[in-house]
């Protein structure tokens, strides 16, 4: 597998199909996610969304969305970590985001936040977050419906 961390038109197309494929995300959320890489697209590194993307000669098959958070020293959001579901459960996931906290730590990162929601659908997400080192910091009870809590996760390098 090959990390890619520049932004490609086509990356648009593949984001869509990787968050699609999930069933995990509304589809406000996955045109939120393809907004993401338009908004790099149209903006390069100003728009404060970075990427790496996990591909081969098959395609594109994962992908994060990290950026600083502003008016902080040191803190990074990780905005979306997502694999294609013909390939999770084989290590993809873990690597890019080995790869991402790499760049962030690169990039003067010293800690790495990420949410999620607290639905029982997301605690094989939950559990992968733990097992990568990240700690759950806060629970926002109904923050994103009433009965989907928001957990925040963080990672201090």
């Amino acid at each position: 597998m090959n990390f890619r961390y520049q932004v490609l038109p086509s990356d648009c197309e593949d984001v869509r199909r990787i968050v699609d494929s999930t069933g995990f995300f509304y589809p406000d959320e996955v045109d939120m996610a393809v907004e993401l890489v338009q908004a790099h697209l149209e903006q390069g590194p100003d728009s404060g969304y970075h990427f790496v993307f996990a591909q081969d000669a098959g395609g594109v098959h994962g992908y994060t969305c990290y950026g600083p958070v502003a008016c902080t020293r040191g803190s990074f959001d990780l905005y979306w970590i997502a694999v294609d579901k013909n390939r999770q459960q084989q290590g993809l996931g873990r690597e890019l985001l080995e790869h991402t906290e790499i760049c962030i730590q690169a990039s003067g990162g010293m800690r790495v936040y990420i949410e999620t929601s607290a639905r029982e659908l997301y605690r094989p997400t939950q559990r992968f977050y733990e097992r990568c080192g990240y700690e759950a910091e806060a629970r926002l009870k109904d923050f994103y419906a009433p009965g989907d809590s928001k957990i925040i996760y963080v990672k201090h390098f």
